[in-house]
């Protein structure tokens, strides 16, 4: 894997430029029976649980397939969690339009109430 899909975690300046750069930290993660280098500003726990994440959805699909090369498996891997991703993203969605119309809802009637008792 190249230098730059290692760097998993963007490149986050806390701050103005120049001034409070926070710290990259590297942390070694195993994935899939390969270690990987990480920098990211993230705390190494969290990392750590993205490979874990990550790692358990290669295996999932490595155990489904009889041909297990790591790209294929990977690549699998990535269309499934995308798939929750983009799942959990319109269910997200779905919910705050909920809020939202509740919300609405709510302030139509107080409008009301407040109007009536204005007269």
């Amino acid at each position: 894997m190249g230098k730059e899909s290692r760097r998993a975690f963007g490149n986050h300046i806390s701050g103005l430029p120049g001034i409070m750069e926070e710290r990259k930290q590297s942390v070694k993660v195993n994935i899939f029976g390969e270690d990987y280098p990480i920098k990211g500003d993230g705390d190494a726990h969290y990392i750590q649980r993205v490979a874990e994440y990550v790692d358990l959805k290669m295996k999932e699909v490595a155990d489904k397939l009889s041909n297990k090369l790591p790209l294929r498996v990977a690549v699998l891997a990535a269309m499934n969690i995308t798939g929750e991703l983009l799942k959990e993203r319109e269910e997200k969605d779905k919910q705050l339009l909920l809020v939202e119309e509740k919300s609405q809802s709510l302030l139509e009637q107080l409008d009301s109430r407040i109007a009536q008792k204005d007269f």
